[in-house]
């Protein structure tokens, strides 16, 4: 049984999905590797041929999340055209989905205390989901006067800390994370607003 991870697929997969487990169960700190070999079923001896340490598996981990990230926001931009600003609202929606269907990656990525500079795969990812809010970033800006523009680089971030914010406090399930919006109307209201400060959405009537 020690073996069986190993012997029948990809080890170091079966490692990372293990993690992923104790990650959403426990925390990122809160078990050693030892005991991730032992979720998936291997000898902490087999782990070092395919993870220098806990940091480098959880690296992995970030990694994987970045990649899955990157997809779901990419999928959600194309979905939401031929309108910019339906493309925009629905990258947001799909950071909230993104953080509830997959814990264990969105914890990794954020809460882990890995660097995206653990490694340059890691960055490649990073680098890439960062490119979707920028992408529609820099279209929404094309609509703003010269020289009422801001950077495409301070919108897309106020927009992702605008997602992120709202994913720590009220779409976690976290105990008196309670808010009396759900965190999607939150989280679109927050945006109109950002947007028509900038003058991209006329006020109301």
């Amino acid at each position: 049984m020690a073996k069986q991870g190993y012997h029948h697929g990809n080890l170091r997969q079966a490692l990372v999905d293990a993690a992923l487990d104790l990650i959403e169960s426990r925390g990122p700190q809160a078990f050693t590797l030892s005991e991730a070999a032992k979720a998936a079923g291997v000898t902490p001896a087999a782990v070092y041929r395919h993870f220098a340490g806990k940091d480098e598996l959880m690296a992995e981990c970030a990694r994987q999340g970045y990649e899955i990230f990157a997809d779901v926001m990419d999928h959600a931009f194309d979905e939401g055209r031929p309108s910019i600003l339906a493309a925009f609202e629905a990258t947001g929606r799909a950071y909230l989905a993104f953080a509830r269907k997959f814990p264990g990656h969105y914890i990794a990525m954020f809460e882990s205390g890995v660097s995206t500079n653990a490694s340059p795969g890691l960055a490649r990812a990073a680098d890439r989901a960062r490119a979707v809010f920028a992408k529609s970033a820099e279209a929404l800006c094309q609509h703003i006067p010269a020289g009422r523009r801001p950077p495409s680089a301070m919108f897309s971030a106020h927009v992702w800390a605008m997602s992120h914010g709202i994913v720590e406090l009220y779409a976690r399930g976290a105990p008196g994370a309670r808010s009396p919006y759900a965190p999607e109307d939150l989280l679109e209201s927050g945006i109109l607003i950002y947007l028509r400060g900038l003058g991209l959405i006329p006020p109301d009537s």
